[in-house]
């Protein structure tokens, strides 16, 4: 059995990212089998007991992660000009009234998790933590993403097929296979496990559907249910187990 870094197995575990396992390292906040380690590339056997000081893990707990219903016309998180950011939405007044936890716990800034277009509408994550980010949008992630696409025209089966089938290559790469139900004439629910750059809207490209809306329901186990458009709330611990 070979040794491995710790902040690669803190990772692994989901405890913290490698940068915050490199920085409680520093902090003298890691202890390995019960004894104190504060040196950059400590190595471990994954069996080793690993654990992190009470500063360490009160900063874990404290970390906050929110779902915004992303309306048309905002960016996710690449300025443009003439255009609002997510980010901006995260406000005292958009906080929805359901929501019982107090716009208070809001104490430092969210990273998106995930973007959707300018065009693009529904659930978008924003989150201090990099865990919950590395599930959702890792390169191993299996995190299923639903869509709810709307287009003109009509579609075949044949066409259906092509996106299910992961057939279809963007950049060079060959998608992953697709869960596509049509739920009527003009209507698409579509289910990735992968999010690059567009994808879906360039997937019916490339086999000739025209999209006219394009709206994500769901990530994982997280519905984006009766949020309202451009309201946001936080998502508790427990919602934040993907598998």
């Amino acid at each position: 059995m070979e040794k491995v870094r710790i902040s690669k197995l803190l990772s692994e575990r989901k405890v913290c990212s490698r940068r915050e396992a490199e920085k409680y390292l520093e902090q003298g906040q890691i202890f390995l089998n019960g004894v104190l380690v504060t040196e950059q590339g400590t190595k471990a056997y994954p069996t080793d007991r690993i654990e992190i000081g009470p500063s360490a893990k009160e900063e874990q707990g404290q970390k906050v992660t929110v779902m915004l219903h992303k309306p048309l016309g905002i960016v996710s998180n690449l300025p443009e000009p003439g255009y609002r950011e997510a980010s901006d939405l995260i406000v005292e007044e958009n906080h929805w009234e359901g929501d019982r936890r107090p716009f208070e716990e809001l104490t430092a800034p969210l990273h998106v998790v995930g973007r959707l277009d300018v065009n693009s509408k529904g659930l978008l994550l924003l989150t201090q933590d990099g865990r919950v980010a590395k599930q959702i949008i890792g390169p191993s992630s299996v995190v299923e993403k639903e869509y709810i696409v709307r287009f003109e025209g009509f579609v075949t089966e044949r066409q259906l097929d092509r996106l299910r089938e992961g057939e279809l290559t963007i950049d060079g790469r060959r998608l992953k296979r697709a869960g596509v139900e049509q739920k009527d004439a003009n209507t698409l629910r579509v289910v990735l496990i992968e999010g690059k750059k567009r994808q879906l809207r360039r997937m019916c490209e490339i086999i000739g559907i025209t999209v006219t809306s394009l709206k994500r329901v769901r990530i994982g186990h997280l519905q984006l249910g009766d949020l309202p458009p451009g309201k946001w709330r936080y998502v508790d611990s427990a919602e934040l187990r993907f598998k």
